[in-house]
């Protein structure tokens, strides 16, 4: 495979000022007629470089340059390459090609989703409709005229503003849309059926009159509704947050069911997944309207971080998704609980990009070569991305991170940047010298902070040694110490916070210590008693800390803390050391503490809920140098079952008193209370074979989040009522695509061997098995490899045949879609020797039968 570098990055050799896309839209053949005004870089030069495009799987008719059909012997096609020599410094070329959309089952490109027709061109596949410079600094207007059969195509969408329309001949019509704002071909999108909409105007900050539209299929234009809300809350929080307006006269969103990514923020034309746009009281759950609302979020965002501004080339990837994820995380956290938010953003972020950071896909936020962009769309760019987007505005405080935003945004609109631009546009509005912070992009792996302490009771002071080290990953070289805030406090015995007498060889200021040497000393003068110390307060740096903390200081934490993620965490940290290290004291505080928040009847509730969601096996295998999984599983287990049997009678309390509380509503006290309701039912379940309380919630419960929480219940205790319950869910919901797949992701989670049979036979069922569909595989395949363990990694090596096998079969149809399935092995190295020989044989056998290159460098990566 070709290995792409960051390092071989040159300025291209043409620029196009516009392009003029005409396209005949039809299912089985549609014709694309693109007319590109080139000018060379170097136009006065004497000879500058050939033309290049790039194309794939396109019936190419004629070209022409300044109107002249060119003869055959005039250009030359070679693979997925068309060259021109000897063009005029400045000229138009005109390609005409044929594409097939319905053949098109990779959804890169144009192609058909249903009765609709619709492009999705991050990263590469703009060039799979037309000869192009497919690449992100390339920026272009464009002007594009849709015709298609108005029966079957009445609404032609594209990016900017509608500039004419009118009827065709034979039952045709023409759509014009112009994007006054230039843009590479990836923000490029069309979408044409016959769909309808919510709508609504939403006027800017600067007077500017915007129609909002939110469309999909009929049958689902009033699940809309929720999403234009949300949209129109996303709009005006950039506006009052960061200053950022809308642009255009026009903002379109399409959903459509067949999608391999959540979304996609073309420019004025966002297209998203129908499972982030759907929504309504009867068939969307409290996490799915939070996930809308934050999808919606985060690619309107991109309009200016990420399309007003975008990237020079695809290694500074993270520049828009990382500071997008920040963007999008800060919006939830404004709009719901700032602290449940950082315990969810971090609770992923431990689960999957610390899991990717130790493993042999580790790579740097910004990677230095790629051999398949699409793979590189990753936790590492996008959570890791975040955080380090994160620790800056730690760094620099809200006043001159948002005074950095503002001189990025103004010195590259229109432009294609690069990390180096971000970070020099903070230096220079904060004065800080960030040289040795931009290693965050370069260096894979996350940091360990070892922090060792030493009190002296003579001299009534409290030292504490901290050490950063990150650990070596695949290519990785030298690693060199990083620029990290770390956020501390010390408390007392009383849990008083002690906030005089602290000194340090770092720069410190209040709470926040800057780490930049391999050690520094943190210290606290003119004590009486050792005091107990807390550090990553909102996780201040995305590190692993290590400090030796016994179990009533973590209880204590617990109690003293006013920082909801350090509570949080200290009771995952007093279940890890319950699984994995047996540690019995640790048992006894992780017991109380469950109580006191059981008893506080005033805590969060959504709090209180991630609190008693202990961590996961991906999670705790994280953590464990060689992984038990098998013992981690048990000792999990055994330690649920033993924390409902001692607050049995608390639990019920609770339960009760929650089920009455708002039933139906959607506000977000109401979701935080069914979100510790259903936590606790699934405790409760525990106890009961019979599972009366599950039984009667699912017959009763008035919301989708309840019915499918005890649903989850019955089928994860395999209840008497299982399979009935599953079958009337079922019946219900045969003709819905979305609240289907949430039934089969409750089948695929089923913690035992045996599931493996019900994942069999839902492959087997052509109802059921789409594998054409993203959002079907990944509810039966990436169901089964991330969420239960207990079936994937049977000893038989029954789950892994299952799962290869389908991989296999996906890379013909999907590649990003099996390439990213394939990362749930990720670990497999630390696993015990059985299941290492097993994952071994089977990865060396999917090698040789891989066809794409997505497929080819994942399997090569794991194997390496």
């Amino acid at each position: 495979m070709s290995v792409v570098r960051l390092a071989d990055y040159r300025r291209p050799s043409w620029r196009i000022h516009e392009i003029d896309l005409c396209l005949d839209l039809e299912a089985s053949q549609t014709r694309v007629r693109c007319r590109m005004q080139l000018e060379a870089a170097e136009p006065d030069a004497s000879d500058h470089a050939a033309l290049c495009l790039q194309g794939e799987e396109l019936q190419t008719e004629s070209i022409r340059v300044d109107d002249r059909l060119l003869a055959a012997g005039e250009y030359s096609i070679v693979g997925n390459r068309l060259h021109i020599e000897r063009l005029p410094a400045r000229c138009v070329v005109e390609t005409v090609v044929l594409i097939c959309p319905q053949r098109n089952t990779r959804l890169e490109g144009l192609y058909a989703s249903g009765p609709m027709l619709l492009t999705q061109c991050e990263a590469e596949g703009f060039r799979r409709i037309t000869w192009a410079l497919d690449r992100p600094d390339v920026l272009s207007r464009y002007r594009v005229e849709l015709r298609a059969e108005k029966s079957r195509y009445p609404v032609l969408l594209s990016n900017g503003n509608r500039e004419a329309a009118g009827d065709l001949k034979d039952g045709r019509h023409f759509v014009r849309w112009f994007d006054p704002h230039p843009k590479p071909g990836y923000l490029f999108a069309i979408v044409a059926g016959d769909i309808g909409c919510v709508e609504t105007r939403f006027v800017t900050i600067e007077g500017r009159q915007v129609d909002v539209r939110v469309w999909t299929e009929h049958a689902d234009v009033a699940r809309c509704q929720y999403a234009l809300e949300a949209t129109l809350r996303a709009m005006r929080w950039d506006e009052e947050r960061f200053g950022r307006a809308y642009d255009l006269d026009e903002f379109n969103i399409v959903a459509v069911q067949y999608f391999t990514m959540g979304a996609m923020e073309n420019k004025g034309l966002n297209i998203f997944n129908a499972r982030y746009i759907l929504a309504d009281a009867d068939s969307a759950t409290d996490a799915d309207y939070e996930a809308i609302e934050a999808v919606i979020g985060h690619e309107y965002f991109h309009n200016w971080s990420g399309n007003r501004v975008t990237l020079r080339d695809w290694f500074q990837l993270s520049l828009k998704e990382g500071l997008t994820v920040f963007r999008d995380q800060e919006f939830t956290a404004d709009l719901r609980s700032r602290g449940v938010k950082r315990i969810g953003d971090v609770r992923l972020l431990r689960a999957r990009q610390f899991v990717e950071d130790s493993g042999p896909l580790a790579h740097p936020v910004r990677p230095i070569e790629y051999s398949e962009i699409n793979n590189f769309y990753t936790a590492t760019v996008y959570e890791k991305g975040a955080e380090v987007i994160r620790m800056l505005h730690t760094l620099l405080g809200e006043t001159d991170f948002r005074r950095g935003l503002d001189r990025y945004f103004a010195a590259h609109d229109g432009q294609a940047a690069t990390v180096e631009d971000f970070l020099a546009a903070m230096s220079a509005a904060s004065g800080r010298n960030l040289e040795q912070f931009k290693r965050w992009y370069e260096q894979a792996g996350t940091p360990e902070i070892q922090v060792s302490e030493q009190f002296d009771p003579d001299r009534h002071e409290y030292v504490l040694t901290l050490h950063q080290h990150l650990p070596p990953t695949p290519g990785g070289g030298i690693k060199q110490p990083l620029h990290l805030p770390l956020r501390f406090a010390f408390y007392n015995e009383a849990g008083q916070r002690i906030d005089n007498g602290v000194s340090s060889d770092a720069e410190l200021q209040g709470d926040l210590i800057e780490l930049r040497e391999p050690t520094h000393r943190l210290q606290v003068s003119g004590l009486g008693e050792a005091p107990l110390p807390t550090f990553l307060h909102s996780l201040s740096a995305p590190v692993r800390l290590k400090f030796s903390y016994r179990a009533e200081q973590l209880a204590k934490v617990v109690r003293f803390e006013s920082d909801p993620l350090l509570r949080w965490d200290a009771i995952q940290r007093l279940a890890f050391g319950c699984i994995a290290e047996g540690k019995a004291d640790y048992r006894q505080a992780l017991l109380d503490a469950c109580g006191e928040l059981l008893a506080s009847a005033d805590a969060d509730h959504a709090f209180v809920a991630e609190c008693l969601s202990l961590p996961d096996i991906t999670t705790l295998a994280d953590q464990c140098a060689e992984i038990d999984l098998d013992g981690l599983i048990k000792e999990r287990e055994d330690l649920l079952d033993e924390l409902a049997e001692v607050h049995a009678d608390a639990l019920d309390t609770r339960y009760r008193a929650l089920a009455t509380q708002q039933p139906d509503s959607l506000s977000p006290e109401a979701a935080a209370a069914r979100r510790l309701k259903n936590v606790l039912l699934h405790w409760l379940t525990r106890l009961d074979p019979t599972a009366r309380l599950a039984e009667r919630q699912s017959t009763e419960a008035p919301t989708m989040t309840d019915r499918i929480a005890a649903l989850a219940a019955l089928v994860h205790f395999d209840a008497p009522g299982k399979a009935q319950a599953l079958d009337r869910f079922a019946a219900r919901w045969h003709n819905d695509l979305l609240v289907t797949d949430k039934w089969i992701g409750l089948v695929a989670t089923r913690p035992q061997p045996e599931a493996l049979d019900d994942i069999a036979a839902l492959l087997r069922d052509p109802q059921r098995w789409l594998p054409n569909n993203p959002n079907r595989v990944r509810a039966v395949l990436g169901t089964l490899g991330r969420s239960n363990p207990v079936a994937f990694h049977r000893r038989d090596g029954a789950g892994y045949r299952l799962y290869l096998e389908q991989v296999v079969q996906l890379d013909a149809i999907n590649p990003q879609v099996s390439a990213r399935l394939l990362t749930a092995l990720e670990s497999w190295r630390r696993l015990d020797a059985e299941r290492q020989g097993l994952i071994k044989s089977a990865l060396t056998d999917l090698q040789s039968k891989a066809q794409s290159a997505d497929l080819k460098d994942v399997v090569g990566r794991l194997l390496a």
